[in-house]
C-alpha cells in the first residue's frame, strides 16, 4: 500500500520543519537507510523549505515514522503533533495537490512541481522507486499538467508575495537582476523570500532583530544576514526592500531613505511594507524614484485576482478526484497481476507437455492430423479439468457465485 506522512507549513512551525529537513547532499543516504530494512520496499523524499514529506509503499507507515524520528534524532512526542500520514486513497490525493500546487504557500505555485521531479530523481538513482511509486509520480506530474493547462489555478495573483513580485516586475524588467532586501524573518517575510527568490534575484539580505534566526533563511537562499541596526549602511544597496517586523515604530524613516536615493543616484527603488503598524515611514513614498506600497495596496492586487483563481481551484479539485478513481482503479488491477501470472504459468506449463507429447508421436511415425487431434483434446481436457471439477463441487450460494464467474470470465452465453 501507498503512505505518505510528514509535515509541512501548514502543520508545522519552521523550528519543527528545519530539524527533519534533508540537504540535497544527504538524500541518497537517507534513501537508501530508509529502505534497507526491508520495511519499507518503495521510497521517495520531498523536501523543501516549506515540506518534509515521505513517499512509500509499505505494510504500514509505521516503519518510515520510526526511521524518521531515528534519523533526525528527534523525540517521537515532539514530532506526533505535526505530523500527518495518509493512506490510500488520500496518499494519492495529497500527492496530485502537492504536484498541482494546491497544497503550496503560495497556491498553484509551479516551483513544487520540479521540486518533486528532483525528489524523484534521487529516489530512481538510489534505487528505491518501485513499480507503484513511479507509476504515483508520473500520474502525479501528468495530473499537474492536465490542471495547469485546463484551469486558470496559475493565471492570477492570490497572495501578498505574489502580489509584491507582480508590482516589481512593473517597476524592473526583471526581479532577476536585483538585489533584494528582506526586514524581518517571520512567517510572512518566509513566504514572501520562497516567492521572490523563485525568480533567482542577484542577491538576498535578511536583517532581523535576531541576527541568528536571520542567517537561517538567509542561507536557505544563498544570501547574508545582518542586523536591524546595520540598515542604514546597507539599504542603499538593495533594488528592492520587503519589511515585516512586529515594531510598535517605524524602523525605516524618511532620512534614511533620502540618503540612500542620493547614492543610489536616482536608481528606483520598489519598496513593500506588509506590517501593521507600519514598518516604513509613510513619507517615504513621497519622494520620487521611490514606489512604497502596503499592505492594503497589495491586497487590491490579490482581490482582483480571487474569484476566478477560486473557481479553477474547484475545477482543479475536481480532476485530481477523478483521476485518483483512475489511479486507483490501476492499484487494483495490480493485485491481480500474480494470479495471471500463476495462471498462465500454469498454461505455458500444460502446452509444453503436450507439444512434447505430440512431437514424440510424430517422430514414431504417426499421422499429423490425428496427432494435432489428440494434442487439442489433451489441452482442452487438461485446461478445463481443475475449473469443471471445482464447479462440480461446489454447492448453495458458492456455485452460483463459481458459476457466474465463470460465465464472465470465459464470455459464456448460459441462456437457452
Amino acid at each position: 500500500m501507498i503512505f505518505t506522512l510528514g509535515i509541512n507549513h501548514h502543520s508545522a512551525p519552521l523550528a519543527i520543519r528545519e530539524r527533519v529537513a534533508f540537504g540535497a547532499d544527504r538524500l541518497s543516504h537517507a534513501l537508501a537507510d530508509l529502505t534497507g530494512s526491508g520495511a519499507v520496499k518503495e521510497a521517495a523524499i520531498l523536501s523543501t523549505c516549506n515540506r518534509t514529506e515521505i513517499y512509500c509503499a509499505a505494510e504500514s507507515p509505521e516503519a518510515a515514522i520510526d526511521w524518521l524520528v531515528r534519523y533526525h534524532q528527534v523525540e517521537r512526542g515532539e514530532l506526533a503533533p505535526f505530523l500527518y500520514t495518509h493512506d490510500q486513497p488520500e496518499a494519492v490525493r495529497h500527492a496530485f495537490r502537492v504536484a498541482s500546487g494546491l497544497d503550496s504557500m503560495v497556491i498553484g505555485e509551479p516551483q513544487i512541481l520540479g521540486q518533486m521531479k528532483d525528489a524523484v530523481r534521487a529516489a530512481e538513482e538510489t534505487g528505491t522507486l518501485g513499480t507503484q511509486l513511479h507509476k504515483l509520480f508520473q500520474r502525479s506530474f501528468s495530473v499537474a499538467k492536465e490542471v495547469r493547462s485546463t484551469t486558470a489555478i496559475g493565471a492570477n495573483i492570490v497572495s501578498m508575495a505574489a502580489a509584491g513580485v507582480h508590482l516589481a516586475e512593473r517597476i524592473f524588467e526583471s526581479v532577476a537582476s536585483q538585489r533584494i532586501l528582506f526586514i524581518g524573518a517571520g512567517e510572512m517575510i518566509e513566504l514572501c523570500a520562497a516567492h521572490f527568490c523563485a525568480e533567482r534575484p542577484q542577491q538576498v539580505t535578511v536583517a532581523n532583530r535576531t541576527v541568528e534566526r536571520g542567517r537561517v533563511l538567509a542561507d536557505r537562499y544563498g544570501g547574508t544576514a545582518i542586523r536591524l541596526d546595520e540598515l542604514g549602511e546597507h539599504i542603499a544597496r538593495h533594488d528592492i526592500v520587503v519589511s515585516c517586523t512586529a515594531s510598535p515604530l517605524p524602523i525605516i524613516g524618511l532620512g534614511m531613505v533620502e540618503r540612500a536615493v542620493k547614492v543610489r543616484r536616482h536608481r528606483p527603488m520598489f519598496m513593500v511594507d506588509l506590517a501593521v503598524p507600519r514598518d516604513i515611514e509613510e513619507e517615504v513614498g513621497e519622494l520620487d524614484d521611490v514606489f512604497l506600497y502596503t499592505v492594503d495596496d497589495l491586497a487590491q492586487v490579490v482581490e482582483s485576482g480571487l474569484e476566478s483563481r477560486q473557481a479553477a481551484v474547484v475545477e482543479a479539485e475536481d480532476i485530481i478526484s477523478q483521476r485518483v478513481s483512475d489511479f486507483l482503479v490501476w492499484v487494483q488491477s495490480r493485485e491481480t497481476v500474480p494470479v495471471i501470472r500463476s495462471l498462465r504459468d500454469a498454461a505455458e506449463r500444460t502446452r509444453r507437455h503436450e507439444m512434447e507429447h505430440a512431437l514424440k508421436l510424430l517422430a514414431r511415425g504417426e499421422a499429423p492430423d490425428k496427432v494435432l487431434e489428440q494434442m487439442s483434446q489433451r489441452l482442452t481436457n487438461k485446461l478445463l479439468h481443475a475449473p469443471t471439477q471445482t464447479l462440480n463441487a461446489a454447492e448453495g450460494e458458492g456455485r452460483a457465485e463459481l458459476q457466474a464467474a465463470a460465465a464472465r470470465l470465459f464470455h459464456l452465453h448460459t441462456g437457452e
